[in-house]
């Protein structure tokens, strides 16, 4: 084989061993990781569901016509695939449509450049345990991530009601706000692993896992994770005591079943990237890494699947436990504690790799992670409330531009299908009072009723008489 064209493909930035498999083997990996992919995606449904109800001291799903409560995902979609679909009579029906569409479909792009294992032999062919890999390979799990914002905005607006569009906007809003915070964690890792390649990020932490150096890009990660994927305590889009259900609120059927798809997909994905960035992904942990056949093989998918799993169940304990916090809590901190503290990050940590080039820096990092840790969490520890007197005599503006009630100049245009319904109603209506109309002799419509009836009455006795 001849390997001058992959040390060139390596120097060049791009990672070495992908874009050589035959055609049938990229094939047999897509059809595997959209396989893998949606088996995770059932399976978390279920363990959440148990996870919660062990919580909550229930048994959650556990019939065992259905293999012990771990097959209700299947019966769940295939009850959500054969229920009524109702559409709404104001909605854009070609953008209801694609909404769902979007977010499913946006939602296993993040997969393909995740590394799930390490090189293996298949069907006598070496290749590596990921479908694709490109030297900016976070970056499409970033533009992959964004995008799923468009599928939310569009159901909020084409449903044609102010539930669903107040979510699409929050949703919106949220994403966007948190992808960014979530993003500048990242440069982090890209800082120390000298790439923006999965599979060479993964290299990388072949000695040390960067959670221990990275401390707060990993923090920061995952609270930023929480935000993007709309996940509890961050859930507002779809807040059901306000909103009715946000922008789900006016979908059913098989639509709703995408939507509801796409976010345990998001939940699969952001504990796979976190395993990936953090964790050492399919790296085997401490002290089986000692062991020589290790890290390498098919059994490297154990280790990877076994650290999703655990970063899964650490979701669902965090939606089993806390709360739903308030929208401006929210907005708060992702723009004055997570951005800025990341910020003060990397220029700490770039300062450090500019300084400590020629010697261990390990201990250094370790270090300031620790001060940047600190800082984190007390800009993270709640305020403590005033006492009533003092709550009593805090004068709030609750006007335009007062709390909690920004000044909000968005100007929704009108619905184009609204004018056609009130139409048809006016048009009904108009229909109705002609058919109930002036009747000849004028009168009290009650009167009228029983000369009918009278009538009636004496042409019934007249056909007895003859």
């Amino acid at each position: 084989m001849n390997t001058s064209g992959l040390v060139r493909l390596a120097e060049a930035g791009q990672p070495a061993g992908f874009g050589h498999d035959v055609w049938w083997i990229v094939l047999i990996k897509v059809v595997a990781a959209f396989v893998l992919l949606l088996l995770l995606t059932l399976f978390a449904v279920v363990f959440e569901r148990k996870v919660i109800g062990a919580f909550q001291v229930r048994p959650g799903p556990n019939r065992k016509a259905r293999g012990f409560g771990w097959l209700q995902s299947l019966f769940d979609g295939l009850k959500l695939a054969l229920k009524e679909e109702i559409i709404p009579a104001l909605a854009d029906k070609p953008v209801y449509f694609i909404a769902p569409v979007i977010s499913g479909a946006v939602a296993f792009i993040s997969f393909a450049v995740i590394p799930i294992g390490a090189q293996v032999s298949l069907f006598g062919h070496t290749t590596m345990l990921q479908v694709g890999d490109v030297p900016v390979a976070v970056l499409v799990v970033l533009a992959a991530s964004s995008m799923a914002v468009y599928g939310t905005v569009l159901a909020g607006w084409a449903s044609g009601t102010s539930w669903p569009l107040l979510g699409g906007m929050r949703a919106a809003a949220q994403m966007i706000s948190y992808e960014v915070a979530m993003g500048l964690s990242m440069v982090a890792v890209f800082m120390t692993a000298h790439s923006m390649s999965t599979s060479e990020i993964v290299n990388g932490q072949l000695k040390t896992w960067y959670f221990i150096p990275l401390l707060p890009s990993f923090i920061i990660y995952f609270i930023s994770a929480l935000g993007e994927g709309n996940r509890t305590p961050f859930d507002l889009p779809e807040g059901e005591s306000e909103l009715t259900g946000g922008y789900l609120t006016e979908y059913s059927s098989f639509k709703f079943a995408m939507f509801y798809l796409a976010e345990y997909i998001a939940m699969v994905t952001i504990s796979a990237l976190c395993v990936t960035l953090f964790f050492g992904g399919w790296r085997a942990p401490w002290p089986i890494s000692l062991w020589d056949g290790a890290n390498s093989g098919w059994i490297t998918i154990v280790w990877f699947l076994a650290k999703t799993i655990i970063f899964m169940g650490v979701l669902v304990w965090i939606r089993a436990t806390l709360p739903r916090v308030r929208y401006d809590q929210l907005m708060a901190l992702g723009w004055k504690v997570l951005m800025p503290v990341n910020l003060v990050w990397i220029l700490i940590l770039a300062g450090l790799r500019l300084t400590a080039r020629n010697y261990d820096q390990t201990r250094w990092l370790v270090l300031a992670g620790i001060v940047v840790t600190l800082l984190l969490l007390v800009l993270l520890w709640p305020e403590k409330e005033k006492d009533d007197k003092t709550q009593a005599k805090r004068k709030v503006d609750t006007g335009v531009g007062g709390y909690p009630t920004p000044p909000v100049d968005l100007v929704v245009p009108p619905n184009p299908h609204l004018k056609r319904i009130e139409a048809q109603r006016e048009a009904a209506t108009v229909g109705a009072r002609s058919g109930t109309g002036d009747a000849p002799g004028g009168g009290d419509p009650a009167g009228t009723s029983g000369t009918g009836s009278a009538g009636t009455g004496s042409a019934a006795s007249g056909g007895k008489e003859e």
